[in-house]
């Protein structure tokens, strides 16, 4: 197949490089020339101009930095790709803008699957890692077999052409806010003294991660009664925490989460599960915790 990848950078090359080693012809464009002109050494043909990479094509795939440069690169070669290319974007942009986007290229006679990814550039030229793919389910299902061979699983989302892009913003919500923790974690473990290799090792045999699951069904769906944990003594273990960390090493998320217990004490849940403290709650439920 003769693709055209446009957006070279660190994932965008790793891709190149797997489609060439699938035994595609690759044509590639980058705004900055010289890391498509890099992947000529791998077999690839780069180009100075979007419109002759797509020239002659089947696929168009894109991995760029967000919804504006997405637009910035398609809108152009609205007149060019031929009605028989599809597009496959594997950028992270906004759900809502994805959605537009399929809406508009399908008024236009073209084919757009929005298939982001869990993966770093080594797993896109691997392929292995995690694909993410929503849209009609018979164009979806056309195209699934060469996206399986791009990466080790694909997850079909449903017909919603924007379903894809809110999971990918799940699952990054999910690892930058560990990072986040994790940068708690460091400055705790420095105001207490304690090494961060023997963190590290306590991690290694207790991996909150497999409660995850778990607590986030508690969070979106209760029951936040009978409480197995109070949200007065989360307060009390926040406040430990922050009172541990506050001489020279204070803490950064953990304020934030006091926050919402404090709020949660306002509303007279102190004896619900600390759960409840960061449950979605409607404008409805906002307004009677206020009146009640």
């Amino acid at each position: 197949m003769k693709i055209a990848f446009l957006g070279t950078g660190l994932m965008g090359s790793g891709f190149v490089r797997r489609l060439l080693a699938l035994g595609h012809t690759v044509h590639v464009w980058n705004r900055s020339p010289a890391s498509a002109k890099a992947l000529e050494a791998y077999g690839s043909k780069a180009f100075a101009a979007s419109t002759d990479a797509v020239a002659g094509v089947e696929r168009v795939h894109l991995s760029l930095a967000d919804d504006a440069s997405v637009d910035a690169v398609l809108e152009p070669l609205a007149g060019v790709i031929p009605t028989s290319c599809w597009i496959i974007d594997h950028t992270t942009t906004t759900p809502s803008a994805t959605g537009e986007r399929a809406r508009c290229w399908a008024e236009r006679g073209r084919v757009y699957l929005h298939a982001p990814v869990f993966m770093g550039p080594v797993n896109a030229a691997e392929g292995t890692g995690v694909m993410l793919l929503s849209g009609d389910p018979e164009q979806c299902a056309r195209v699934l077999p060469e996206l399986e061979r791009m990466t080790g699983r694909v997850f079909q989302l449903g017909p919603q052409p924007e379903r894809a892009a809110a999971f990918k913003l799940f699952g990054n919500l999910t690892f930058l806010g560990m990072s986040a923790l994790a940068g708690d974690i460091v400055r705790l473990a420095h105001a207490t003294g304690v090494d961060l290799q023997d963190v590290t090792k306590m991690f290694q045999q207790f991996n909150p991660g497999e409660f995850f699951p778990a607590r986030f069904a508690k969070v979106a769906e209760g029951p936040f009664e009978p409480a197995s944990f109070t949200v007065s003594m989360a307060r009390k273990d926040v406040r430990l925490m922050v009172e541990a960390a506050e001489h020279g090493c204070p803490l950064v998320v953990m304020p934030a989460v006091a926050a919402q217990y404090d709020a949660a004490i306002a509303r007279g849940e102190s004896a619900m599960d600390s759960s409840a403290a960061f449950r979605h709650l409607s404008v409805r439920d906002r307004l009677e915790a206020r009146t009640a």
